[in-house]
Parts: structure tokens; C-alpha cells; sequence
């Protein structure tokens, strides 16, 4: 499987989005390094890792098996984000996936080769992690979840 596949098969999992495609069983074990803005017993955090693993079975990807996935919880503290964004880059995983704004920096600061995929990010053109979001243009792409603003035309005096 090449590595695009693979970026493409965890971001597609870690949005929960089904995906026609299985695991390869060549018998290569894959690594994903999480690092997460939460606290580990944080029940939303739990709640979207449960999702994230069934996602994963059922593409093929069986924790032990084919996949190792290493997960670090910050608990909203900054300096520990960098310190486990850097035990995260040593372990040299395939991928590693991220949630929220200050762990995507954190991550940026540490590798520029390590493929990482960003979820809950408020703006990753402005945080200078994606040169635009139809092109990211280096080692980071994501997720963003941008609700489109209904504008009331009435109240800005337009004719209806």
C-alpha cells in the first residue's frame, strides 16, 4: 500500500466517513501516533478514539495485528503537547494525527517529513499549517468542520 493510501485510509477513519478498502495483509505493521489537546479520560475524547478504532477494524486495520497505534493525552497543557509531540516524532510513525489548534503547532515544530492529520482546527491557512485548504502543500492535511452562515437578506434591508 503506498503512503498516500494510507494518509488517505486514517483520515478517512479518523472523520468516521466509510471507505470501500481493506487493510493490506502483507504482514507489515503500521504506526500511528495520536496526540490529543484532551485529557485521557475526557468522555468526548473517548467517545471520538472509540469511533476512530471501529473505523478502522472495520477497514481491516486490527490493533496488534496490522496496526499499532500510540496515543498521548495533553490535558489542555501546552508545554507537555511539545514534550509529547517530540516522544511522538521518535517513535517515527507512518502517520499521526492531531486534534486542536496548539497540538498541530506543536506537531509542525517537530517534524516536516512524518505525514500529520489535523482535526478540530479552526483556521490551518491562517495557523500556517496548509498553504490552502484544496492545497496543502506539505507534510500536514485535515479536517475542518465549517458550518456556511445563512445570512438573513431581510435584515441587511435586500428586498426578499
Amino acid at each position: 500500500m503506498q503512503r498516500r493510501e494510507f494518509i488517505s485510509l486514517v483520515s478517512v477513519a479518523a472523520t468516521g466517513w466509510p471507505f470501500a478498502t481493506h487493510a493490506q495483509q502483507n504482514g507489515q505493521m503500521r504506526r500511528i501516533g495520536v496526540l490529543l489537546g484532551n485529557a485521557e479520560g475526557d468522555t468526548q475524547a473517548v467517545a471520538g478514539l472509540v469511533a476512530f478504532k471501529t473505523a478502522l477494524q472495520e477497514l481491516g486495520w486490527i490493533g496488534g495485528r496490522n496496526i499499532q497505534i500510540d496515543y498521548r493525552f495533553a490535558a489542555a497543557d501546552l508545554d507537555r503537547m511539545q514534550t509529547l509531540a517530540k516522544e511522538l516524532v521518535v517513535l517515527q510513525p507512518d502517520l499521526i494525527m492531531g486534534q486542536t489548534t496548539p497540538v498541530i503547532a506543536a506537531l509542525q515544530r517537530e517534524t516536516k517529513t512524518i505525514p500529520i492529520v489535523f482535526i478540530i482546527v479552526s483556521d490551518p491557512v491562517g495557523s500556517g499549517f496548509v498553504a490552502s485548504l484544496a492545497h496543502p502543500g506539505s507534510n500536514i492535511t485535515g479536517f475542518i468542520n465549517v458550518a456556511e452562515r445563512q445570512v438573513d437578506r431581510n435584515a441587511q434591508g435586500d428586498p426578499a
